[in-house]
């Protein structure tokens, strides 16, 4: 089989994917990344987000593959803990408002160097996170000073799938992407 290439790589200069196959974990906000920024609120008060199921597999394939995944944000909610916990990833830091301290604590407890870490915000609260990671992520419909400071911004919006760009980009960046793919190729019959 020939390899495999997300069509964006033609794209990824030789710097990003230099940075992204230096990666072994990767933290993400939640509110304009994992979800399309937006606060749903029923009749009731009760708070309904949507999260792209794309985002969800290409997370699951990262953490296969080796890389940790860690979210940090902001807001306290059920929803969110719900949803980290059926993706099965490891860390989750609600009602941080400083997401670099935040970011800095975890990355203390398990000896990773900032070129080794990959964080993708949207906002100004992600900025000095992202500017201490390795790899800054950021998405088109992020803060405009957020995307001047990010490595790379996605080709599409924050819960749109943005998440799953940057997976398949570390996954490339560290020729893990084949393996990634591959159980879904096997020969039909």
């Amino acid at each position: 089989m020939a390899e495999l290439t997300s069509p964006l790589a033609s794209q990824w200069p030789e710097e990003l994917i230099a940075r992204a196959a230096r990666i072994r974990l990767i933290a993400l906000d939640v509110d304009g990344i994992m979800s399309d920024g937006k606060l749903y609120f029923s009749a009731n008060g009760d708070e309904l987000k949507g999260f792209n199921i794309l985002d969800g597999l290409g997370l699951k394939q990262l953490m296969a593959a080796g890389i940790t995944v860690a979210v940090i944000t902001g807001r306290r909610s059920p929803l969110t803990e719900k949803r980290i916990n059926d993706l099965g990833i490891p860390h989750l830091m609600q009602g941080r408002e400083d997401k670099k301290v935040a970011l800095q604590e975890l990355v203390r407890t398990m000896d990773i160097a900032p070129e080794e870490i990959a964080y993708m915000g949207d906002d100004l609260p992600d900025l000095p996170a992202l500017r201490f990671a390795g790899l800054g992520i950021t998405v088109p419909n992020g803060y405009w000073l957020v995307r001047q400071h990010a490595h790379y911004c996605t080709s599409v919006p924050g819960g749109s799938g943005a998440v799953r760009e940057a997976c398949d980009l570390i996954l490339t960046a560290q020729n893990k992407l084949d393996a990634a793919l591959a159980p879904y190729l096997e020969p039909a019959g």
